[in-house]
């Protein structure tokens, strides 16, 4: 089993807000996060998949298709985006960069997978100093 992570690069706005929240209780959870005029991250994304190497490629997985999938299903959909009101798969969800990493994993998955490779984790960095990495349920 070999590892290959490949890194994009994204910038999006946000902020942690639950409506069923006073403006109070927001603020006293999610501190500045929850500025109702929003705030942004230059995001860095970290896709590692697994797998054997092909013996006729000498690749787990052709780098340049892992990018357009990552392209196609996730960062063309976030970059220069609001994640609360312009990305449909966060339509409806909190925006923290937990779920936004899982829901990530979920959907890179199945496109991984059809390339013969296994998704192992999504590592998500926020800034420089957060990040969160999910390696699936």
């Amino acid at each position: 089993m070999i590892y290959i992570t490949r890194r994009e690069r994204f910038n999006a706005a946000h902020k942690l807000f639950r409506e069923e929240w006073s403006d109070e209780k927001n603020l006293e959870t999610f501190g500045k996060c929850s500025n109702p005029n929003w705030h942004g991250h230059n995001y860095e994304l970290f896709v590692t998949v697994k797998g054997e190497i092909n013996p006729e490629t000498g690749f787990v997985v052709d780098l340049k298709e892992l990018k357009a999938i990552i392209t196609s299903y996730v960062t063309s959909e976030l970059d220069h985006k609001n994640i609360n009101l312009d990305v449909d798969f966060m339509k409806g969800k909190l925006a923290s960069t937990e779920i936004l990493a899982v829901t990530i994993f979920e959907r890179l998955k199945p496109y991984i997978e059809e390339q013969g490779a296994q998704l192992h984790s999504v590592k998500l960095f926020e800034t420089e100093n957060n990040s969160v990495e999910y390696f699936g349920s």
